[in-house]
């Protein structure tokens, strides 16, 4: 029985999939080949995985293989990450606020430390001091443990406010 379900779903997968325009798709989100780290192949493949269609399914619609479908999407995972990673570096760097987390330190002595440097800089931090320690842990991850911080971290905090926590590269 699940079988036959299976096949139903494969078939109305594939019905959707031929009738899912990507072109219009990747018109609603504005993805514009010239402005965009990602490929056009890379973006089609992305909003076609993201609406749940199979890498099968893929490679049938663009008349590739599933491994290039594969190849292609990992690329475009990798490079959306890499793309955040650079927001948040150039982020980081135009931070007013930024506080140096030493090895060592007790994860409870770090809000302390940002209020102190955001009073100096005229920023406002809305956050609590568990809310912001929870912040710093869970981006940290594990960098901290228990309450003890075991690799260098920055904590920034831009004009808006926002806590952004990164491993220092010492």
């Amino acid at each position: 029985m699940d079988n036959v379900e299976d096949a139903g779903d494969d078939a109305a997968e594939s019905e959707d999939a031929e009738e899912f325009d990507v072109e219009e798709a990747l018109s609603e989100v504005g993805f514009d080949a010239e402005e965009s780290v990602l490929t056009r192949r890379q973006a089609e493949v992305l909003v076609l995985r993201e609406r749940g269609v199979r890498q099968s399914r893929i490679a049938s619609m663009l008349g590739t293989s599933r491994a290039n479908v594969s190849s292609v999407e990992s690329s475009a995972r990798r490079n959306v990450e890499k793309a955040r990673e650079t927001v948040a570096f150039a982020e980081a760097l135009t931070a007013p606020v930024q506080v140096s987390v030493d090895v060592g330190t007790d994860l409870y002595d770090v809000p302390k430390k940002v209020y102190d440097a955001c009073d100096e800089a005229g920023v406002k931090v809305n956050r609590t001091a568990p809310e912001l320690m929870k912040i710093v842990s869970d981006a940290a991850g594990d960098a901290i443990q228990g309450r003890e911080v075991r690799e260098s971290l920055l904590v920034g905090v831009t004009t808006g406010g926002r806590v952004q926590v990164r491993r220092s590269a010492e």
